[in-house]
């Protein structure tokens, strides 16, 4: 797990970097409204636990997002960007929790006196999390609810490699110390009011997309959804070719997984041109390293089961007149061999949004496919939103 932190000769070069810019552009560039330049001040005179409760104080998952948050953000805002090269502030941030993670800090939410509210608060992905560190601080009676047996939501999907679980465990366990959190696994809720009706005074709904999307294309049934195979890659290992659909993140993760659990070829194939890809920089060369080949400007048509082999049928795309994609005519075409074809084209929300006075919706289920850090940051709006209008 140390490489996915920075050394101490890196980051030290990475402090000394920062300008310390009066407009604290990084900040404003942040969802959830964290300040690089006073942690990064605070950690370059070697006052670690200040830049850890700072970070905290606006992202109670800062390690995570330290991680896995792209380079869209804080990063493309940073000052030095027109001079040499951006701070890799999200790395840093990393950093500087993990080390309040790992040196046992206690950095426990501080208990408020109770409210007399009592809050419910559904899915413990980023954005319940995110809620609920809101309501904690106000001092409501919070109780979380999560249909799988661990938190965490989609975080869970991201391959070990990237983000390790005892952190996303981590942060809930901090949380935990505060009595007036209760959490509930294994309790799937999909009757909103009910909760109302049962005594909550307000409910925040922050179940994320939970339906994967599909191709809508003959034979589809033979390909695997991203989180069928996120979730349990063990279970797909092998030397066997893999295609998997789609140019996201989420794309990346399944092609770079799919290599390390044996795969001698990994292909993605991508409906736009390479630079349409909503990827980071980090990500593109990741696909480099590990030899992922990248087929553009191509669509799926038909998937195709013969024995233990899938073929899967091509058509090249083009940007018309009206700058929309079409198939070019005649460019049909068969791929054989592959053993796995993954769908990753993002997802969508199962249930509709049905307006009630005190409960309010966030995250992905509103949003879409949006990262971590976005999802904590409507998760806290949506937290403030419900107080007040309780």
């Amino acid at each position: 797990m140390t490489d996915l932190y920075l050394t101490a000769p890196q980051a030290k070069a990475e402090l000394e970097k920062c300008l310390q810019c009066a407009a604290k552009p990084c900040m404003r560039a942040c969802p959830a409204c964290v300040s690089p330049k006073d942690f990064i001040a605070y950690a370059k005179s070697g006052n670690w636990l200040e830049a850890a409760k700072l970070i905290q104080s606006q992202n109670p998952m800062g390690e995570i997002c330290g991680l896995i948050c792209p380079d869209s953000f804080c990063m493309k805002a940073c000052v030095r960007a027109h001079l040499d090269a951006p701070i890799r502030i999200p790395p840093l941030q990393a950093l500087i929790m993990q080390k309040a993670r790992t040196e046992n800090w206690l950095l426990t939410e501080n208990h408020i006196e109770p409210n007399g509210k009592k809050i419910a608060v559904i899915g413990t992905g980023p954005a319940g999390i995110g809620a609920t560190s809101v309501l904690l601080q106000q001092g409501c009676s919070v109780t979380v609810f999560e249909k799988n047996n661990v938190v965490g939501g989609a975080l869970n999907l991201i391959p070990q490699a990237r983000l390790p679980r005892e952190i996303i465990t981590y942060e809930w366990q901090r949380l935990m110390q505060n009595p007036l959190l209760t959490l509930k696994l294994k309790h799937k809720i999909q009757d909103f009011p009910s909760l109302i009706k049962n005594g909550f005074d307000g409910v925040v709904v922050a179940v994320g997309e939970q339906k994967t999307r599909s191709l809508g294309i003959d034979g589809e049934e033979w390909a695997l959804s991203y989180t069928q195979y996120l979730a349990n890659p063990e279970n797909y290992a092998g030397k066997k070719p893999v295609a998997v659909i789609g140019g996201g993140a989420v794309a990346v993760d399944c092609a770079i997984t799919a290599k390390a659990q044996g795969s001698q070829h990994v292909e993605m194939f991508v409906r736009r041109r390479l630079d349409h890809m909503r990827i980071t920089q980090a990500e593109r060369q990741s696909l480099l390293e590990n030899g992922v080949d990248i087929t553009t400007m191509t669509r799926p048509v038909r998937l195709q089961k013969q024995g233990n082999e899938l073929t899967l049928w091509t058509s090249k795309t083009r940007f018309n007149s009206e700058n929309k994609l079409e198939d070019i005519p005649n460019t049909t075409t068969p791929r054989t061999g592959f053993g796995y074809v993954i769908l990753a084209l993002g997802s969508a929300r199962e249930q509709e949004i049905i307006p009630h006075e005190h409960i309010v919706f966030c995250g992905d289920f509103v949003q879409g496919g949006s990262t971590a850090v976005q999802a904590i940051a409507d998760g806290k709006k949506a937290a403030q939103e419900l107080m007040q209008s309780l």
